[in-house]
């Protein structure tokens, strides 16, 4: 069996539906904070990652897990080794943990100290496990929903600095691929799209998909931090915003590892705005 937390998420509610097409006995895992909507014969149990008594009771009977810290877990929670003796009494014997590129291109960030300690605990324990560092994701422009419904535009700071940012559902193929198969044990990941993309050229792909013209407004940094805090850690925002500022070489470095694991090439910005423009509408 096969517990995945943050089940009702971009990555989490995709690796749920293809571990269920594929056939897989799986438990949902997610606080309650949004509402659950899961294939049928998923079971879904209520269980919070900062909290290693519920986490306890959400992977009962399981032997695998996918886990994903997010939110205020990015920076405070559990210690991570305690985290996985907990699970591993459990009967957990395998993880496959959502990591970050940033952990080794800023290892210096404290954005990044509970996502490297993770991975540290992870190599020193006595459980198969699979680390899977995507880079920037590309429904982090989900955040342009509401200026495109309402006034055809899209706000973004640094419209001429590109990255390979990756579409969830492959970080989520991936993901369902290590929690499935055999030969991803010590495995590091590192997930990107196929080709650098700008923000301009990503609001390019979406007017397209959309069918209308959208007007792209370029944010200073200080107007694209101030939206960022309204849903994200303050350490976490400023360095997203240095990581889309100013990238390092190897952060606009195309992986080949999507294709590598899942035998095909990553998705395109262009071909995932495609797929969920409905979401803008």
């Amino acid at each position: 069996m096969i517990v995945v937390t943050g089940a009702t998420g971009n990555v989490g509610s995709v690796v749920v539906r293809l571990l269920t097409e594929a056939g897989e006995k799986v438990v949902a895992v997610s606080r309650g904070e949004k509402p659950v909507d899961l294939p049928e014969g998923v079971e879904h149990r209520r269980g919070d990652v900062g909290d290693l008594g519920s986490l306890a009771t959400a992977v009962t009977g399981a032997d695998t897990l996918f886990l994903l810290i997010t939110g205020e877990q990015l920076v405070t929670g559990p210690d991570p080794k305690e985290l996985l003796d907990t699970v591993a009494a459990q009967g957990i014997r395998r993880v496959v943990f959502l990591s970050s590129q940033g952990a080794v291109t800023r290892p210096e960030s404290p954005a990044y100290a509970r996502t490297i300690a993770f991975e540290k605990a992870l190599a020193a324990s006595d459980l198969e496990w699979t680390a899977v560092r995507p880079a920037g994701f590309a429904s982090n422009t989900f955040a342009w929903i509401e200026p495109v419904r309402t006034g055809r535009m899209i706000p973004a700071p640094f419209g001429d600095i590109g990255l390979p940012v990756v579409a969830p559902f492959d970080i989520a193929a991936v993901v369902a691929a290590a929690l499935r198969e055999d030969g991803h044990n010590g495995q590091v990941y590192t997930l990107t799209g196929p080709a650098v993309i700008t923000p301009r050229e990503q609001a390019a792909a979406v007017a397209a998909a959309f069918g209308e013209p959208l007007r792209f407004v370029e944010l200073t940094s200080d107007q694209a931090r101030s939206n960022m805090l309204r849903f994200m850690p303050e350490s976490v925002v400023d360095h997203t915003l240095l990581i889309l500022g100013e990238p390092t070489p190897e952060e606009q470095t195309v992986s080949p590892d999507v294709e590598r694991v899942l035998g095909r090439p990553a998705t395109s910005y262009a071909d995932w705005a495609k797929y969920v423009i409905g979401a803008f509408r």
